[in-house]
């Protein structure tokens, strides 16, 4: 008897040894930052950007709020939340003065296929071709997680860019996309009230964009009362801006969003049902130009280094180690798989996915 048990006893460790890795983290929060470059996230403020009056309409102001006499200086005080709680406590991927790479996979370096392939895992650049409101024939992290008894109707996302219940199938996934202007429409609480009714009174500039504030504040109410497991939110003002030639408010916006993104999390440190057991993955769809001034403003496969992105990571799996700056070579295609494997559940694809980011997860 006793050696049954102990055969028994072996198999199960070994069954568990060999399956993902037992992990902390119950809840999923995945943030995008459109366009958002890397070199502003590690160095701060360009000077020859802010300097540029075609790109700033006041630069004593702008030089007064984010220039500094370091890059770290400069960092920090354009992204207080990224370099006083994300660097100390969780770890940041990308800072190519380093020799430490995050690329894409795809060759378009646009919006839908980088989100699709942080979503999805993979690159597709023979069927994810354009921006144009088309459902994603892949399925994405998001619907395999959802089709999971243990998180169906768990996944929800809220996105200033109006495209995404394209990008994620809603018809086919089943999963709950509020995008560009559409309202809340399940029960809304006082503030979504009051959101539904500003979203269409303020002046509009971005066609059917939202401004990202909207988005933040209906997935921040979403998430306090509808407690969803794994929650996706993607802004978008910093591409935006950014195409405009606005440095300034490329700058503004990507501050406002360290600030909102900061919030939220104090709110889950601070909830019982959230509270170490969430973890917080940050990234971007696509880089943008750099080798001349008027570069930053674009991206696309003509355009040098704008498949140059970052990701960071926070909760209570990963291990504080900051800034990573060892020489190495990442993919926008790890993301999904990372996702999941937080979950303890092995992500698996009709395509073939990036591998685990296995120094974020602690063994």
């Amino acid at each position: 008897m006793k050696f049954i048990i102990s055969v028994l006893l072996f198999t199960f460790i070994a069954h568990q040894s060999n399956s993902q890795a037992v992990t902390k983290t119950e809840n999923i929060i995945l943030i995008t930052l459109d366009g958002f470059r890397w070199q502003e996230l590690f160095t701060g403020a360009e000077s020859r950007l802010l300097l540029n009056k075609k790109f700033v309409a006041d630069t004593a102001a702008l030089i007064t709020a984010y220039w500094r006499e370091t890059p770290q200086q400069r960092r920090e005080i354009l992204m207080p939340f990224f370099w006083n709680v994300i660097a100390k406590e969780g770890q940041l991927y990308g800072n190519r003065t380093s020799g430490n790479k995050v690329n894409t996979k795809n060759k378009m370096w646009f919006s839908y296929p980088g989100y699709n392939e942080i979503l999805t895992g993979s690159a597709d650049d023979a069927r994810v071709t354009s921006n144009d409101p088309v459902n994603n024939p892949n399925q994405t992290v998001l619907e395999f997680l959802n089709k999971r008894k243990e998180f169906k109707g768990k996944v929800a996302a809220f996105s200033s860019w109006e495209t995404f219940p394209w990008i994620i199938n809603t018809e086919r996934s089943g999963i709950p996309v509020n995008a560009g202007f559409m309202r809340a429409t399940k029960n809304p609480t006082e503030s979504e009230k009051l959101m539904n009714e500003l979203m269409v009174q303020l002046p509009n500039e971005s066609g059917g964009t939202r401004a990202d504030a909207f988005t933040f504040h209906y997935a921040f109410e979403y998430l306090k009362n509808q407690r969803p497991r794994v929650l996706f939110i993607s802004f978008d003002e910093t591409d935006h801006f950014a195409h405009e030639g606005e440095y300034d408010q490329y700058l503004t916006s990507a501050h406002h969003t360290d600030g909102v993104i900061k919030s939220l999390w104090d709110w889950i440190q601070s909830d019982p049902l959230y509270k170490n057991m969430t973890t917080l993955i940050v990234t971007t769809d696509h880089g943008r130009g750099n080798k001349n001034p008027e570069d930053w403003r674009h991206h696309g496969s003509k355009v040098e280094s704008a498949d140059e992105v970052w990701f960071a990571f926070l909760g209570p799996d990963v291990p504080a180690l900051g800034e990573v700056k060892t020489e190495q070579q990442f993919y926008q295609s790890q993301v999904a798989k990372t996702l999941a494997a937080f979950l303890g559940i092995d992500y698996n694809s009709a395509q073939k996915t990036g591998d685990i980011i296995s120094s974020v997860i602690k063994k």
